[in-house]
């Protein structure tokens, strides 16, 4: 063998603590461990969160207004901006989950670019959700 030949890349299996640090996910991976996190937390947050805010306000016009006041506190509406921000990002990657499994988009570089849009369009969209939340719009 020449000394000219490449190091050969390090593999990470196993990975220990110490290794998280040095070890860089491509963005599609980023969207994807996110992809799954968007969706249990929407997951544990419809029993917990969104169904018993919706069915306090829908029984009665008094619990509309203990819910309307309740969601006016700025605290109240960070965790609605985290939901709002799971369910759009869930969204955005679902579709583009779709269109991969349609085979549309699974080469290295078009993978990276659809990536790239579901980040930019989910955050976006989350940008004008909280400016609206907060009373900006």
């Amino acid at each position: 063998m020449s000394d000219t030949a490449a190091k050969p890349r390090p593999q990470f299996r196993n990975i220990g603590i110490a290794q998280l640090a040095s070890y860089r996910l491509p963005l599609a991976g980023k969207l994807s461990i996110l992809h799954r996190v968007s969706g249990a937390l929407l997951f544990l947050c419809l029993p917990l969160v969104i169904l018993p805010l919706f069915a306090a306000s829908v029984a009665a016009p008094q619990t509309f207004a203990a819910v309307a006041a309740y969601a006016g506190n700025p605290i109240v509406k960070l965790v609605f901006l985290v939901l709002i921000w799971g369910y759009l990002h869930h969204f955005c990657a679902g579709i583009r989950y779709l269109l991969l499994d349609l085979h549309i988009g699974i080469d290295k570089l078009s993978a990276k670019k659809s990536a790239g849009a579901v980040f930019g369009v989910s955050l976006a969209l989350t940008l004008v959700f909280a400016l609206k939340l907060f009373g900006v719009l």
